[in-house]
């Protein structure tokens, strides 16, 4: 198992049980690691600073106890934002609407990179709307292959992140 799964692994539990979720975990670096941790409350609402460093806290706690990484490290604790990664079957899903960049670990008909309309999650999939050959197509993209994907940051994603921060109570975006 990789080192920055293994640290999930770890780690999600106690933060569900906070009321986080694990976005993100990479490890970075030879010698002396940077651990970057990408987490968000599960109610939704935007991670704060007081939430960083609370998810910090737990997360040394964890580490320390059980040592997964060989030497040091330094551990960067951050909110996903609102131009996100997209990683999870869910993250495809709640997000389906919004514009995205999406990139394959290896390329399909000559093509590894796409950029449209998310249409969500279909039977493992990822189904986006993208310029094609002969105008607007619909691809379908094997999570497995999914390299990175992110939201990009368009008027329609800002007016949803601030309706979501005033539905949660917070009158402004962090």
């Amino acid at each position: 198992m990789e080192p920055a799964a293994r640290i999930e692994e770890l780690i999600a539990p106690s933060l569900e049980h906070a009321g986080f979720r694990v976005v993100r975990v990479r490890l970075i670096g030879s010698g002396r690691h940077t651990l970057q941790i990408m987490a968000e409350p599960v109610d939704g609402s935007a991670m704060s600073v007081e939430h960083c460093a609370e998810v910090s806290r737990l997360v040394s706690a964890i580490l320390d106890v059980e040592d997964p990484i060989n030497g040091s490290y330094m551990l960067e604790v951050s909110s996903p934002g609102i131009d996100r990664p997209l990683v999870r079957p869910e993250d495809f899903e709640r997000f389906s609407g919004f514009e995205i960049k999406l990139e394959t670990g290896h390329s399909k008909d000559g093509r590894r990179r796409y950029r449209g309309r998310l249409l969500g999650y279909v039977e493992d999939c990822v189904r986006i709307a993208a310029e094609g050959e002969s105008g607007e197509e619909v691809f379908d993209i094997s999570i497995d292959d999914v390299a990175s994907a992110k939201l990009l940051l368009t008027d329609d994603l800002i007016e949803a992140s601030l309706a979501q921060d005033k539905a949660n109570g917070n009158g402004h975006s962090e």
